[in-house]
């Protein structure tokens, strides 16, 4: 039978710095009401000065691999956007804090859409029998890259980091992931963006301009692409699967707006409150978005085993992905 990659193991990690939405510069013009009815956020999490994102990625890979209840992999994928340096990668020092010095470890950039691209690379290891474990991880420390008097940026962005293990099993296996469905359109690439620090600013022949250090995103634009993507997406995902709208249990997407959450919703048909949400309190958290959201939808309760479940995201790129699993009965760890 094909081997197919299975999840069993879920962690992660917020730093505890907790910032409400009343503790933003006041300059940004904004108020807890505006940013509640625009986006649905609450607060989020910023990690502490002198902190980098390998520290997430650690404790979220280290509560991953408890709640498997095995402590190796063959191979540590890290997808983020924000790395600790430009070079080298950060997953083999995340490996290695870990305790697994050997294993093959990269990091993977689809922004928003970065762990889904993970578990299609993580999927792809474990169905050639290059890796028979898999630890996934999305981590971002996107405090370091925002703009604080940018308040379509500001608010919305958090830190974080999400992890899951996947291990080889077969196709009809609770937590096994099905059919993925990917895409880009590099048109959009100004969309979201950080300009400064790449080759393309550094070969051209002038100094880094202040802006150019923090992320920018044509909010109105971003929005309707979201959506669009991520429904298209879904009904791919469905299709391959053989699987209907109205045979999902959950949806499980990129946690970027509260409205982008219930306009997908919308136009899959589904009811809202299938949709699972954490946005209220980590804020939009890129490639940790969606294993924080599975892991609170389990701890609340809102994610059950057994019930049909599907992901997806949408991202800088642009980029996007959906899947879709049986959730498994899995074992959390503090």
């Amino acid at each position: 039978m094909t081997r197919a990659a299975v999840i069993s193991g879920l962690g992660g990690w917020l730093p505890p710095r907790m910032v409400m939405n009343g503790d933003l510069p006041a300059e940004l013009g904004t108020s807890d009401h505006w940013i509640r009815t625009r986006t649905g956020i609450t607060r989020r999490h910023y990690a502490a000065p002198g902190s980098a994102t390998s520290d997430l990625a650690v404790e979220a890979g280290a509560r991953a691999l408890a709640s498997s209840g095995e402590p190796t992999v063959d191979a540590v994928v890290l997808a983020t956007t924000t790395p600790d340096r430009i070079c080298p990668a950060t997953a083999p020092e995340v490996a290695t804090r870990l305790g697994l010095t050997g294993a093959a470890a990269f990091d993977m950039n689809a922004a928003c859409t970065g762990f889904l691209y993970g578990l299609a690379c993580a999927a792809g290891l474990i169905a050639t029998g290059v890796a028979d474990r898999v630890l996934l991880i999305g981590a971002e420390t996107y405090s370091g890259i925002l703009d604080p008097r940018d308040r379509g940026t500001a608010p919305i962005f958090g830190d974080g980091a999400g992890a899951v293990v996947l291990r080889a099993g077969t196709p009809d296996e609770p937590g096994a992931v099905g059919h993925i469905d990917l895409g880009s359109d590099g048109d959009g690439a100004g969309l979201i963006a950080v300009d400064g620090g790449g080759s393309r600013q550094r070969l051209s022949g002038r100094p880094e301009l202040e802006g150019e250090r923090y992320l920018t995103m044509a909010g109105r634009e971003v929005f309707k692409h979201a959506v669009t993507r991520m429904a298209d997406s879904c009904r791919i995902a469905l299709k391959r699967a053989g699987q209907d709208v109205a045979d999902i249990d959950r949806v499980v997407a990129h946690q970027a707006n509260i409205r982008i959450l219930h306009q997908l919703a919308d136009e899959l048909g589904v009811d809202r409150d299938r949709v699972v949400a954490n946005i209220d309190r980590v804020g939009n958290t890129a490639a940790a978005s969606v294993p924080l959201a599975l892991l609170h939808g389990v701890a609340e309760g809102a994610l059950r085993p057994g019930q049909r479940t599907l992901l997806t995201a949408f991202g800088a790129g642009l980029t996007w992905g959906s899947t879709l699993l049986t959730w498994p009965d899995l074992a959390l760890c503090d």
